[in-house]
Formats: C-alpha cells, structure tokens, sequence
C-alpha cells in the first residue's frame, strides 16, 4: 500500500518538496562574510587590474601602499603599483617616440600639428607615471629592499600585442582617425603592462602568466630591485633635455635608483652573487649617464 502511495506522488510534488528542502539546507548554512577594509580595497584593485582599469587599481591601492602603521597588504600593493607604473610610463615613452617620428616624416601640415601634441600630451602622462614609480619606490625600500616579496595579482584578461600594427603607419607619416588612436593607445598599454610583469618576474610573458596562474606569486627582493631600479632610470629620461627638460625631476628619479641600488647591493652582502652585483654595478652606471643629460 505504501509502495502504491509513492507511484501515485506527481513528479511536480517531489521537486517541489526537493527544492523546499533545499532550500531550509542553504538557508541554515553560515553566511558568507563580505571583506572589507584593506582586504576588500586590495580585492577590488587585483579584479581592476584583471579588467585592464589600471588607473582604477592605482586607486584601490592609494590607502593601502601608505598606510600607517603598514598592513599585510601594504607591501602588496606597492609591488602592484611599481608595475602599473612601470607599464604606464613604458607605454606613454612609446606613443610620444611614435608620435614625434610621425610629426617628423609627415607633409600634412594640420597631421604634424595634431601629432606633436599628441607627443606633449603623452610625455605629460608618462612623466606623471615616473613621478608616481619614485614616489612607490620610496615607500617600498624605505633605506632597505626585502628579501622576498610577493605579486598578488592574475594576469590581465585582455593580452596586448607584440607589436601595436598602427604604429608603422604613425611613423610613416600616416594618419589615424581618433578612435584609431584610443585603440592603438589602448593597445599599447596592454602590451606594456604584460611587458613590465614579465620584467618583474625577471622572464617573459609566458613565465608570467604561469608564475601568476594561481593569483600569486614570490619574487626575490634582489631581482626586484634591480627592474626597480632600471625602470626608475627609464623614467628619469622623460626629464632630460630631449624631453621635458626638468632637471629637479632627472635628479629626483636617479637619487631614488640610486637607492634602490644601494639596497640591492646590501642584499647581495648576505647573499653574495658576481653575476648580480654586475648588474647592479650596470645600473649604477646608467644612473650616472642620465645624470650627465640634465
């Protein structure tokens, strides 16, 4: 009788019983607990820089590379920082090179115009990034490097080229309608921020998208340093009398790599490295070169 009594049951009867059940399970489970504070602000910069809002990220991790006294994620976001940064002002050095060849070889007149001020606009933003690679730079080393520091981030969704295909046309002389210019802008961006991780991570893309596989990764503060240090002195460029002809600024960029390389080489007195020191020692050279451009 009861084996009968379950046949006759509807099928719409047992799911709805199922999901009731259901139901009353989920909602005596234990609630997820939101983040928030420096956790919440450091998990919104790492899904920012996943979407390529690297301005956004900057943001995100303001509070959190300045805070007093320092957090867990305090270190974090510095190094997230150096790398936006560092993909910042690679990309807007390449768009005013692009940019000022293209004034160079064009004969449109009104073309040579809207090209060299695209070449001001962007060594104003690549020297904004430089100035913002210093200031994080000081915050990091703070008169000593870590032994170890670590890149909590995922690799950014949209991977940028090897090489931005208008460009040639730029440089050719050719011209390029506005929305070609925010794509092409866009584009080389991507490609410096993928280019500056496989920096920081002392390899190349490949190598930085499966050291990042995970979300995380450890790098050695020597390493670090040592594309600190040469990114500070790309940036010291900006400043030279080829560019924006500030000397202050030159100085203030080669006075942080300076020491950065000095922190460098305090690493390498407990552990010891020939190889290493000579590229610290190359990087010191460089940051005397620079100098001699002011």
């Amino acid at each position: 009788m009861h084996s009968l009594s379950r046949m006759l049951i509807p099928p719409r009867c047992v799911l709805i019983a199922f999901l009731f059940g259901l139901t009353l399970i989920l909602s005596c489970s234990a609630p997820v607990q939101r983040l928030t504070g420096p956790a919440r602000n450091y998990e919104d910069a790492k899904d920012m820089f996943k979407r390529g809002r690297f301005d956004r990220a900057l943001e995100f991790t303001d509070g959190l590379a300045t805070a007093t006294p320092p957090t867990e994620f305090t270190a974090r976001a510095q190094v997230l920082r150096v790398v936006i940064y560092a993909g910042q002002l690679a990309s807007y050095k390449e768009l005013a090179e692009t940019y000022a060849k293209g004034a160079a070889e064009t004969k449109n007149l009104p073309f040579k115009a809207a090209y060299e001020r695209l070449r001001h606009d962007d060594l104003q933003s690549g020297a904004a990034a430089a100035l913002g690679l210093a200031e994080t730079a000081h915050q990091l080393v703070a008169g000593s490097m870590p032994k170890e520091l670590t890149l909590e981030v995922p690799f950014p969704s949209a991977e940028g080229p090897i090489e931005v295909k208008e460009f040639s046309r730029v440089k050719s002389g050719g011209w390029l309608e506005p929305d070609q210019q925010d794509a092409a802008a866009i584009d080389c961006l991507n490609k410096a921020i993928d280019d500056a991780l496989a920096g920081a991570l002392s390899g190349d893309r490949s190598k930085a998208r499966t050291a990042l596989a995970t979300g995380s990764t450890k790098i050695e503060g020597l390493d670090f340093a040592l594309f600190l240090g040469n990114q500070l002195v790309e940036g010291a460029a900006l400043f030279d009398r080829k560019h924006s002809r500030d000397s202050q600024k030159l100085k203030t960029l080669c006075n942080e790599a300076d020491e950065v390389a000095q922190a460098a080489l305090a690493l390498l007195k407990d552990n010891p490295s020939k190889d290493k020191e000579k590229e610290v020692k190359k990087l010191q050279e460089r940051i005397k070169t620079t100098l001699k451009n002011v």
